[in-house]
């Protein structure tokens, strides 16, 4: 299994969560985006950085991502086109992405996106908290302990 980081707006509050997975595990890790993007230093980790694009980053990880392999995204649609390649995804958040759950995802933040577009000012999302970042921690450990037993 592979990691892949979708850089660009990786909160700076889970990078030593992730660089401490990615060493006690030995987990080849790609890190890509539009500029470069550190999370520490790790024989592990290959940074890779695209050309400027809103969707640059994510085509690249759409292109390289295999069946198995675990993304780290923000990106709704970008964690739609991993798991329809049977990969996994989760949010910064601790949300996990799978079958049983993108589809709704999707549909939600399509419909706030219309309603945002014809002018209604809606909350965003909740300012990224230290519960966001232990939840992210646990869903982390937890998929990343589960595919090691599988």
């Amino acid at each position: 299994m592979n990691l892949f980081i979708d850089g660009d707006a990786l909160p700076n509050v889970l990078k030593p969560i992730l660089l401490r997975a990615i060493e006690r595990l030995n987990l080849p890790t790609f890190i890509v985006s539009n500029r470069l993007v550190s999370i520490g230093r790790s024989k592990h980790i290959t940074s890779l950085t695209v050309a400027s694009g809103a969707d640059e980053a994510d085509h690249r990880i759409v292109e390289m991502v295999e069946e198995g392999d675990l993304v780290i995204t923000a990106d709704i649609p970008l964690a739609d086109r991993v798991i329809t390649k049977n990969a996994h995804a989760i949010d910064h958040r601790g949300k996990l992405y799978g079958i049983h759950n993108i589809k709704q995802s999707l549909a939600i933040r399509n419909l706030m996106q219309e309603i945002r577009d014809s002018g209604e000012v809606t909350k965003g999302p909740a300012p990224f908290s230290q519960k966001d970042a232990h939840e992210f921690a646990n869903q982390l450990d937890h998929f990343l302990t589960k595919q090691r037993l599988d």
